[in-house]
């Protein structure tokens, strides 16, 4: 921080966040304390990364034990731990094969990579477009921009990036009509999260693995934010019971390290050899640390039953809030410990309101406040969430219905 000419205080950072003016100096599981000592329930969890809490013991334990041994060498040498890593989560999942990176965009921009590259090799180079759907979100990099298809985060940035054609949500005839000689692949997210919460039935899911078959197309289903536990399964689309070609990773995958990944079969991967893809830091020792404790913590037995349990408990309790404050609360949204709220308010009123409680919370698309808890929280925790937001809503609710202040008339002086 430092002070311009006129004394006022400044930011040296890139004006790209509207940030809260609010700090934190540590957490402790569901909890974070501010620089000022006060403890906020956190119910945002970094935006769906924090998955396991803040200062996790055995993800602490696993990254201090690594730092002293080797950060980075580069993937010009094998990584043990990246083969371990990709071997567990190929073990739970659909896959064959991984490769790493360290974000969100770049897994979704690898897996779009992947899909034309398969295409390609298998005498389609022709083939090169994905269809996405309106109102999804796949990443801030130009590509992934185009991707979503947004025009508040395509403006000003010159003409979109080619390749990408937006069908209508859950409009099967639309998909099928967008459907050209031109079409590699189909990317969806099982579950919109930044989109405003919203759940792709299962139905729509078979479906469009029915229309990649009968068209030789890939099917991408983006899981960075899905992913990870989420659910209350560690993807997904198990829940669905659709397997993708490919699957981006993020946020989740490393406990709150930054790490991506992108999991495909030997068969869509089969054109990613030698020269085709790469990244500096992706897949380095202290990342594929954070990956493989984070998969401790989750495969341990009962880890998911708890999330499932705590995650019909929390949609149960919301809706309750709902019933009570239906001039602020529309709907009850998502699965697991993905859960939003359509508002009636504007959602920022509603995240303010959460906030003056001592809780967090973050908005997303459609007018919806997303509730994104640790999965680690306890009945005990979530119970307190709960009456946070209610309290929230109770204030808010009051200064809806509060009457506007009448102004006084102005007292006459004499002259």
């Amino acid at each position: 921080m430092s002070q311009n000419v006129s004394g006022a205080v400044t930011s040296h950072l890139m004006a790209t966040f509207a940030r809260v003016d609010l700090a934190f100096e540590r957490g402790e599981g569901v909890w974070l304390i501010a620089t000022n000592g006060e403890r906020y329930l956190d119910f945002a969890s970094g935006v769906a990364v924090n998955a396991l809490g803040h200062a996790h013991p055995h993800l602490v334990a696993a990254l201090a034990e690594q730092s002293q041994k080797l950060w980075h060498v580069s993937n010009l040498y094998e990584i043990p731990e990246g083969e371990r890593a990709a071997q567990r989560l190929c073990a739970a999942s659909f896959a064959d094969v991984v490769f790493f990176c360290n974000s969100g965009a770049e897994a979704v921009e690898g897996a779009i990579k992947t899909a034309r590259k398969y295409q390609s090799v298998s005498g389609h180079p022709e083939r090169y477009r994905a269809i996405t759907f309106e109102g999804a979100f796949h990443g801030r990099t130009l590509a992934m921009l185009a991707a979503g298809g947004q025009k508040k985060y395509l403006d000003g940035f010159g003409p979109p990036v080619e390749g990408f054609d937006q069908v209508a949500f859950n409009d099967l005839a639309a998909v099928k009509k967008a459907i050209g000689t031109e079409t590699a692949a189909i990317m969806i997210e099982p579950l919109m999260g930044e989109g405003g919460v919203r759940t792709v039935e299962p139905s729509f899911l078979r479906a469009l693995r029915e229309l990649c078959d009968q068209n030789g197309l890939l099917l991408i289903l983006d899981e960075v934010q899905s992913g990870m536990g989420r659910t209350g399964e560690l993807f997904a689309y198990q829940r669905a019971g659709v397997i993708p070609d490919i699957m981006p990773l993020a946020k989740a995958l490393g406990g709150g390290f930054p790490v991506g990944a992108v999991l495909a079969t030997s068969e869509a991967a089969k054109g990613m050899t030698p020269g085709t893809h790469g990244s500096t830091f992706g897949g380095n020792p202290l990342a594929m640390s954070a990956v493989n404790a984070t998969l401790d913590v989750m495969l341990a037995p009962g880890f998911f039953d708890h999330v499932k349990k705590i995650g019909i408990l929390f949609k149960q309790r919301l809706a309750e809030i709902k019933d009570r404050y239906p001039e602020l609360i529309a709907e009850v949204r998502g699965e697991g410990l993905l859960v939003g709220l359509r508002a009636v308010v504007p959602a920022g009123e509603l995240v303010n309101a959460i906030r003056a409680e001592k809780m967090l919370a973050v908005g997303a698309g459609d007018n919806v406040v997303r509730l994104l808890p640790p999965l680690i929280v306890s009945e005990q925790e979530m119970a307190e969430g709960i009456a946070r937001l209610d309290r929230a809503c109770a204030q808010l609710s009051r200064s809806a219905k509060r009457p506007a202040a009448v102004p006084r008339p102005k007292e006459e002086t004499a002259g």
